[in-house]
């Protein structure tokens, strides 16, 4: 209600226009291309009732939802510690150190995320995946016993190959754009905190485990936020390796039903709910850290 009241003359107008052109669109789908809006089916492929448990059960849209959001999980778990070690690693003392980490970043800031998709999974995900065992571990787990609580975090395990490795690919390309988050967050923290922990005997690594990071993180904790977010617009390009995300679901479901807008305007939905969810989460938590 507060924020209404804040509105003014110009928002209304604003607001109106873009209802207006909303409406125009919808008017414009349904008379040139002839299509037949029907939004009934879509709730029931959100949430379905499950006669055999007597329950309600999320269906194939938030099925997906789920896995993004655990690829993303995942991924950003990673992408957080590639960061940081790249990020040390850009302000190293050692020459050779710093620059085997920029050709790193410039690499893979530089490489568009299919392209690393794709080299990753056809040429590298396969084969690491057999040296390890990794799909008969993953059947073997489905057909077992505790197969319920595996899918809670991993979701259908007979997917997971596919999954830890749109999860890694997504680190590997999101690391880069972490490691300078960090590289410019240490760099931000003055030098004479650095020096002053030198002379009193201070290593390298003490030095960045007690002074310099815990200073830098809170820095960098916006322009973190903003990647993380970013990463879950960008894991849609997984679907192409067939993990059974939200955007894959959300294809097999248009394909199979002809629902295409409803399906599409719906997953568009579900991804600003997750986002604008984090975004206002990470606002919280940066002012909770600027009260600190």
């Amino acid at each position: 209600m507060k924020a209404l009241s804040k509105l003014k003359t110009g928002d209304y107008v604003l607001l109106a226009i873009i209802a207006a052109f909303i409406l125009f669109v919808t008017y414009r789908v349904e008379g040139a291309l002839n299509y037949n809006w029907n939004w009934a089916p879509i709730p029931n492929y959100l949430i379905r009732w499950d006669e055999d448990e007597q329950r309600f059960v999320t269906n194939f849209l938030l099925e997906g939802m789920f896995t993004t959001l655990r690829v993303c999980f995942y991924a950003s778990i990673m992408a957080l510690i590639f960061g940081t070690i790249l990020g040390l690693a850009r302000v190293a003392n050692n020459l050779a150190i710093r620059m085997l980490a920029r050709t790193y970043l410039e690499m893979l800031r530089n490489v568009p995320p299919l392209v690393i998709l794709f080299i990753f999974y056809f040429f590298l995900s396969e084969q690491l995946v057999d040296a390890f065992g990794i799909e008969r571990w993953a059947r073997k787990i489905a057909r077992s016993e505790t197969a319920e609580y595996w899918s809670f975090f991993f979701g259908d395990m007979r997917k997971f190959p596919a999954l830890i490795s749109g999860a890694f690919v997504l680190a590997l390309f999101e690391s880069a754009f972490v490691g300078e988050i960090i590289r410019a967050g240490i760099q931000s923290v003055g030098k004479g905190q650095r020096e002053a922990a030198l002379s009193i005997g201070l290593s390298w690594y003490d030095q960045m485990r007690y002074i310099v990071l815990p200073q830098a993180f809170k820095k960098v904790l916006p322009p973190l936020a903003n990647e993380f977010i970013s990463l879950i617009k960008v894991s849609a390009i997984i679907s192409l390796i067939s993990v059974p995300e939200l955007t894959f679901r959300t294809q097999e479901l248009a394909s199979a039903t002809r629902l295409i807008f409803e399906a599409w305007l719906t997953t568009a939905a579900l991804y600003f709910v997750i986002c604008f969810g984090l975004s206002y989460l990470f606002r919280k938590l940066e002012n909770r850290s600027k009260v600190a």
